[in-house]
């Protein structure tokens, strides 16, 4: 008796349906510079039109990790996509990179075609507010390897900056300023965590609660998509001269923020000059955690750092205000190692 491919749990009919419905989603972040259609063994993306002396292109690759834990209880799929778009090209902007092309990668155990093409049409979704096009990607069916109803979400974006306009870092020095913007929320970091302090299983009562504090149902604050920065990111610096640029993922502030600064550089961030939301105190008084851990886990409300001249701190938040979003000036850089909360 023959075993086909399909009696081993993979149905090609269902990719093929899955790829059908997703199309519609991938061409709405198409331009002048995407060549072809989505279904070649390869995506292409014309730079030819990129006024630059010379060219770098710079890349980034990040998945949604355990988030999507609650995607999956909530059997809400249609934002974890922009989690995915959000976690690249957050942090190739902050190198003054544009985004140019994204691609993604999702895995299942049974694939469900209108799952996937809602999975898609968030990541379309973030492509579109990034202003990038979405090229290709990668669906595959994994019989066993994933429980029913469950998938991973991956990608990687590339983008392009002239080489003289490159942000690295290496011109901060002791007494610059440092300008944050506000988070949507949790963003993608820290569900490791978020998941033992609220549980992720159906009928967890603080999960399916209103929150006076909130605002809102818990599942719905912790299903937050990843604010994209990057039109915001690109106007300023277009307007003003910015050493350095911090996308505070895993790691908070304690890690992400020293790695914009040259050797012998550290700063100071004042933590009550900004507000913290709710979901941040909630998730510290939960877990009964130091200042220094939950700022080395979480972005507390920051989703980007700015490093200027104090003289250009004004200016800064002008234009970051104009983007629509939320500034303070948070802190200063210093002579040592690390980051002081005060």
């Amino acid at each position: 008796m023959a075993i086909s491919y399909k009696d081993s749990g993979v149905d090609v009919e269902r990719g093929y349906k899955a790829v059908e419905l997703m199309k519609k989603h991938v061409q709405t972040t198409f331009n002048e510079n995407v060549l072809g259609d989505i279904g070649s063994f390869g995506g292409f993306y014309s730079i030819a039109g990129e006024k630059m002396q010379q060219p770098v292109l710079v890349a980034g690759t990040d998945g949604v990790g355990t988030k999507l834990k609650y995607a999956f209880l909530a059997n809400k799929h249609d934002t974890i996509g922009i989690d995915a778009v959000a976690m690249c090209v957050n942090d190739i902007v902050c190198q003054g990179a544009k985004p140019l092309f994204f691609l993604d990668y999702f895995a299942t155990g049974k694939l469900s075609p209108e799952t996937v093409a809602t999975v898609v049409s968030g990541i379309a979704e973030g492509c579109r507010q990034s202003g990038c096009a979405l090229i290709g990607g990668e669906t595959a069916e994994m019989p066993g390897f994933y429980p029913d109803g469950e998938y991973d979400l991956a990608g990687f974006a590339v983008g392009i900056v002239d080489k003289k306009d490159v942000i690295n870092g290496k011109n901060i020095q002791a007494g610059d300023a440092l300008v944050g913007i506000a988070s949507s929320g949790i963003h993608s970091n820290g569900y490791s965590l978020v998941r033992k302090l609220f549980g992720d299983t159906a009928g967890v009562p603080d999960l399916d609660r209103y929150d006076d504090r909130l605002k809102d149902k818990v599942l719905n604050v912790l299903l937050t998509p990843t604010k994209i920065y990057v039109k915001s990111v690109l106007k300023l610096i277009s307007e003003v001269k910015v050493k350095g640029i911090a996308h505070i993922t895993g790691g908070g502030f304690i890690e992400n923020i020293p790695r914009i600064f040259p050797e012998g550089i550290g700063c100071e961030i004042r933590k009550n000059s900004y507000p913290v939301p709710e979901i941040f105190k909630i998730m510290q008084e939960k877990s009964a955690i130091a200042d220094e851990q939950i700022y080395n886990t979480f972005n507390m409300g920051i989703g980007m750092v700015f490093c200027v001249d104090k003289a250009d701190v004004d200016k800064t938040i002008r234009s970051l205000e104009a983007s629509g979003e939320k500034a303070y000036l948070i802190g200063e850089t210093v002579e040592g190692k690390g980051v002081k909360l005060l």
